[in-house]
């Protein structure tokens, strides 16, 4: 088993134990100033308390900051590629001062670590952008960073009092010094990682048992389950896909943990913190995939990454890295013979190969079309048809743009009226926002939950958006209209006719 990255396992839960009773007193006492960390944050400063960002002991300093963006290490020459900062608004930042002691809140209630202040800075956020993350600014990372991000990072070291709380599958949660004690505790040496953000099927459990049985190891299945791609799947439905999938593997070889990471879809860069972090829980093999933690492409159909960029900047740091790169190995289904192979082995010229691609899967599942049991198990179809049920089942929202001159509010009594007589189970329901962020954040919920909205004027708050990937459609005669009416001034009973046509087009209504 490696050591851990920089050579020690950096356990703060377990280093600062015998100070737990004080340090949760202090942070109670009211005296030192509270920061509730964000979701990003929570996703952060748990893997720096369990020893997953080992050698981290808090969040970067300014000088650790500009190595990390510029050189890819830290000051002190450790190779380290994703700043792992603490955010804030200007307002907190000028509340602190070097050596100042805050309270570090889970949802503003629970106080999981105090840091000791060591700078307050500013970051060039321009040169974040461009040297981590290549500059695009509709790469994800970079809207976060300018979006949403604080105007100020604090750094400092971290004195544990407790992990963030988490109430959904404790058994799984394993923190690195727990997994390394289960590795030893089964006598496994040899262990493959294999991450994702993704459900698994068939062509999955293949190449990973392949990469198992060619690096003679075993394999750790170590799906992401805090933060990943806007639009993937929920981690609840990922992590039932996963429990059932791990039944299909030989006795013995596999291993299921669940990962609290927040993803940046940093590319090459990430890959490489993900081989580091997959090496501090103690895998001496780590699967990179093509595209490795790519966000795909830009609005212009331009791949924010290379597909073998991240496989070989893992690959230049493999003697620093200490844990050995498995190429992921894309497997293909071959009816003729009813088995899996890797595609680069097969002449698909004279082989007959079938595939399902991410897109057409979501696909099929929004219209309810049929997986193949050669694709993927029928279980794990069933978990996800569950929670991505076809599109007469599945929730929407109308937005009605503002330059309208039909009145919004018999508009939207006319789409509802006109919704509620088809039945069909789906509950509609006009939304007043108010331009409320808390609001506005609760449409997708209502979507999920398959309801219809009629939201009956626009926002302005640039904090919250929503597109037709989600379901959300505006409804105007502008140049970005959703359902496009030919002018401002129609009626509604032709604007209503419109809605129920575009509704009935895109599958949502079955008449």
């Amino acid at each position: 088993m490696p050591a851990p990255h920089g050579g020690i396992l950096q356990d703060l839960v377990a280093r600062d134990a015998s100070k737990k009773a004080a340090l949760s007193q202090e942070a109670q006492s009211g005296s030192l100033a509270q920061w509730t960390l964000t979701a990003r944050q929570i996703c952060d400063i748990e893997l720096i308390l369990n020893g997953g960002f080992s050698p981290l002991t808090g969040f970067l300093t300014e000088k650790d900051y500009l190595s990390v963006v510029k050189n890819s290490r830290l000051a002190d020459g450790t190779l380290w590629t994703m700043p792992i900062t603490l955010d804030v608004d200007e307002t907190f930042a000028k509340s602190v001062a070097p050596n100042s002691r805050i309270t570090l809140l889970q949802d503003g209630e629970i106080p999981i670590a105090i840091l000791t202040v060591t700078d307050v800075y500013r970051p060039d956020k321009a040169l974040e952008a461009k040297e981590v993350f290549r500059g695009d600014p509709e790469h994800p990372a970079i809207r976060y960073l300018n979006n949403i991000a604080g105007e100020y990072y604090i750094g400092g070291s971290l004195e544990a009092i407790q992990l963030p709380q988490h109430y959904d599958y404790p058994g799984l949660r394993k923190a690195p010094a727990q997994l390394r004690l289960e590795f030893q505790s089964r006598q496994w040496d040899r262990i493959v990682a294999f991450q994702t953000r993704n459900p698994m099927h068939r062509a999955h459990r293949e190449l990973t048992v392949r990469a198992a049985r060619e690096a003679n190891a075993k394999v750790l299945i170590h799906p992401v389950v805090g933060l990943t791609k806007p639009g993937d799947i929920d981690h609840h439905t990922r992590v039932r896909v996963y429990q059932e999938i791990i039944k299909r593997y030989p006795n013995g070889i596999a291993f299921l943990s669940l990962l609290p990471l927040a993803m940046r879809m940093g590319g090459d860069r990430e890959a490489v913190w993900h081989a580091i972090i997959r090496k501090n829980y103690g895998a001496t093999h780590f699967i990179v995939g093509r595209d490795h933690a790519g966000p795909g492409s830009n609005s212009k159909g331009v791949d924010f990454y290379g597909p073998y960029d991240a496989q070989e900047l893992v690959e230049s740091y493999k003697n620093e890295l200490d844990i050995q790169v498995v190429p992921f190995r894309m497997v293909t289904y071959l009816p003729d013979e009813d088995r899996y192979a890797p595609i680069d082995q097969i002449d698909t010229s004279k082989t007959r190969t079938l595939n399902i691609s991410g897109t057409e899967l979501r696909k099929r599942l929004r219209v309810g079309g049929e997986i193949p049991e050669w694709f993927s198990y029928p279980e794990v179809v069933k978990i996800l048809r569950e929670s991505n049920p076809p599109r007469p089942k599945q929730g929407f929202a109308i937005v009605l743009e503002d330059s309208l001159n039909a009145p919004s509010g018999q508009l939207a009594i006319a789409l509802l009226s006109t919704f509620l007589q088809f039945g069909g189970g789906r509950h509609y329901k006009v939304f007043e926002h108010e331009n409320n962020d808390k609001l506005l954040e609760l449409i997708p919920d209502f979507i999920q939950a398959g309801s219809g909205l009629i939201v009956p004027n626009q926002w302005t708050s640039k904090n919250v958006s929503f597109g037709a990937d989600q379901n959300v459609y505006t409804l105007g005669a502008s140049a970005n209209s959703d359902i496009k009416l030919d002018s401002v001034d129609e009626t509604i009973f032709h604007i209503v006719q419109k809605v129920v046509l575009f509704l009935e087009d895109n599958g949502y209504l079955v008449f």
